[in-house]
């Protein structure tokens, strides 16, 4: 007959709940302290803030770029002004009447 030690049994009686006991510690750590745990909410919801207002601005681009696009249809019929506006500054011409001057960059 085999009998175990007290402290065997004080072991195995203890080990599931020591094992439950550090599984919730570990889980209650992360929900408060870890990347996305409550003391983090702050920096997160000030990161989405900064982000809607820079997805505002980028919005306000495109509307700009889908205005000049939409000049440019031709099945409506592409504005002279944008056509020649870009063909100029692609080609870099000007007219007869114009006069050029020419900045020096830094």
């Amino acid at each position: 007959m085999s009998r175990s030690s007290p402290l065997q049994s004080i072991l195995r009686s203890a080990g599931l709940p020591a094992v439950a006991i550090i599984a919730m510690g570990f889980f209650a750590y992360n929900a408060v302290l870890g990347p996305n745990g409550v003391m983090q909410l702050k920096d997160i919801k000030a990161e989405v803030a900064q982000k809607n207002v820079e997805y505002a601005g980028l919005e306000k681009q495109r509307a700009v770029i889908q205005n000049r696009v939409n000049l440019l249809d031709p099945k409506r019929g592409a504005d002279p002004d944008m056509v020649d506006e870009l063909a100029r500054k692609q080609l870099n011409v000007a007219r007869p009447d114009e006069v050029v001057v020419v900045l020096k960059k830094h």
